[in-house]
């Protein structure tokens, strides 16, 4: 409430720019904005993953279409209007730029009379972003000094337009047009009329800052009948003027290795983040369909008999009040080590829990892991898979050794600890539940007719609730058309005695390793 006039006081409206397709070309601010929203509002073309920076009680709202909705600027406005007028902060998300054909500045103006708090957040508009994805510099000091940006709209051709088309085709050096494509043989036709070199370079891109960029390179003269022959539709800029000659020296993105590449990663949501990053830097475009979680015990009582949850919450704490106890402690995952610590921190304890007992860590993710809790592993085996780790480590007859894991792991590396003479206490934490898959239908139909290129695997659990989530199709039918990737020897077993072809193993048990046999693949045989 207002303490003056004991009225509700308004809240605030971020008109945010998003950039023109790749998520991180959000700025910090625009991201501080998301993750402060009651509120969003969302353009239809916008990348969806930008949502995911928003609290969970925040409302999500995608704007009307404007090919099918004429009155879609007054609805949103008024929407602006409700939302910060109850009190919210509202988040007004933009493609590109909100004040370059973004009609941000027409929403700013409605905030002000409404008397609405507002701020404007500026994002990277189309004509720089996807000319620097596609190699082409907007300026350049040996080719233009000088840039204009022009909406090619069906209004901007009429006669009354207020864009004087004869005076610009000669006067700016580099040219960048929006929402021309339908109406680029008006735009040519105008420019080389006014006197523009027929010869002046022209470049068309698509969805420009994404996998799926896609370039058409021509002059004045012909580049209406190369559009034509690529069949290349909106949404798309058109780069006019002599910059464009620098495309083939200096064009980095679409050079990737796996540029234009759609990948499913299967791993749980919360450890997918890093493998995501990875194939994405190598020009990948990933499709999250996580089908597990990890779930520690102590949380999930609806998901676990009660007796078998008391007894893995009993086991946990025996092993903890003992832990000094124990000659060595081997953490085979983050999630072991994660979870682990919070057990120790519920019990009002912390690393110097372990006492004298050794630790071994096995990948670098699990010793970054124990690092950040301030424990240096003294054993790291240089290799990830369970039957060697033992073979790897000396002198273990008669040794305590404590395997914290999940609940339902594979029987490799406790045998062959107990069969070098070990006492091992193998103690679940944590279970791998299966999830509803996101977009089934979608992705189904995705896998059947090959518009994914690569599925990939991280662990047995994932490759058996993939296949749960298609009970319609075996897999030699699903996945037919579709590369597989998994992420070791264990996990390619499971892949294998479930029917699913097996096209790139990683060398090492890391999803590192996995993108580095991907991208091997790829540029090898795939």
């Amino acid at each position: 409430m207002n303490a003056f006039t004991n009225k509700p006081h308004p809240g605030i409206v971020y008109i945010v720019g998003a950039g023109p397709g790749d998520r991180k070309l959000l700025t910090l601010k625009g991201l501080e904005c998301l993750q402060r929203a009651d509120v969003v509002i969302y353009d239809l073309l916008l990348n969806n993953t930008l949502l995911e920076h928003c609290p969970a009680h925040t409302e999500r709202i995608q704007a009307p279409d404007p090919r099918i909705r004429t009155t879609r600027q007054t609805e949103l406005n008024q929407l602006l209007i409700k939302h910060a007028a109850a009190g919210k902060v509202v988040v007004r998300l933009k493609g590109g730029d909100p004040y370059i054909f973004g009609r941000g500045g027409e929403e700013a103006v409605v905030l002000a009379e409404a008397g609405i708090p507002f701020e404007v957040v500026p994002g990277i508009t189309s004509a720089i972003a996807a000319s620097a994805y596609a190699g082409i510099p907007v300026t350049h000091r040996d080719y233009a000094s000088s840039v204009a940006f022009v909406t090619g709209h069906a209004a901007a051709l009429r006669p009354d337009s207020n864009i004087n088309w004869e005076q610009l085709a000669t006067a700016v050096d580099t040219l960048v047009v929006y929402m021309g494509v339908a109406h680029l043989r008006q735009i040519v036709e105008r420019l080389m009329t006014h006197g523009r070199n027929p010869q002046t370079p022209v470049s068309l891109i698509r969805v420009g800052t994404t996998p799926q960029q896609q370039i058409v390179q021509g002059t004045l003269e012909d580049i209406v009948q190369k559009v034509a022959a690529a069949q290349l539709e909106s949404p798309a800029i058109i780069v006019i003027g002599e910059v464009n000659r620098l495309r083939e020296q200096l064009r980095w993105f679409d050079t990737k290795p796996l540029f234009g590449k759609r990948i499913l990663v299967t791993r749980a949501r919360a450890q997918a983040s890093e493998f995501a990053d990875l194939l994405e830097a190598n020009g990948a475009e990933v499709i999250q369909f996580p089908t597990i979680k990890i779930q520690p015990i102590a949380a999930s009582p609806q998901t676990e008999a009660l007796r078998d949850r008391e007894l893995a919450l009993r086991s946990a704490a025996a092993a903890i009040a003992k832990l000094h106890e124990y000659d060595w402690v081997i953490f085979t995952s983050v999630n072991a080590v994660k979870i682990l610590y919070e057990r120790l921190r519920e019990n009002g304890k912390d690393a110097r829990a372990f006492g004298r007992c050794k630790i071994c860590a096995v990948g670098p993710k699990t010793v970054d892991a124990l690092n950040h809790i301030g424990i240096h592993p003294d054993f790291v085996p240089a290799r990830s898979r369970g039957s060697t780790i033992a073979t790897e480590m000396a002198a273990l007859h008669g040794k305590k050794i404590l395997l914290p894991r999940a609940k339902i792991a594979t029987a490799a590396l406790p045998d062959g600890l107990r069969e070098k003479g070990a006492l091992v206490d193998e103690v679940p934490l944590y279970n791998t539940v299966e999830v509803a898959g996101e977009n089934r239908d979608e992705i189904e139909a995705a896998l059947l007719n090959g518009s994914i290129n690569l599925v990939t695997f991280t662990s047995s659990s994932t490759v058996m609730n993939f296949l749960k989530m298609f009970p319609a199709y075996p897999p030699t039918v699903l996945l037919a058309n579709v590369h597989v990737a998994v992420i070791g020897p264990t996990t390619q077993k499971t892949a294998v005695e479930c029917g699913v072809r097996v096209d790139v193993v990683a060398k090492e048990a890391s999803v590192v390793s996995l993108v580095k046999a991907i991208v091997e693949a790829y540029h090898n045989f795939l």
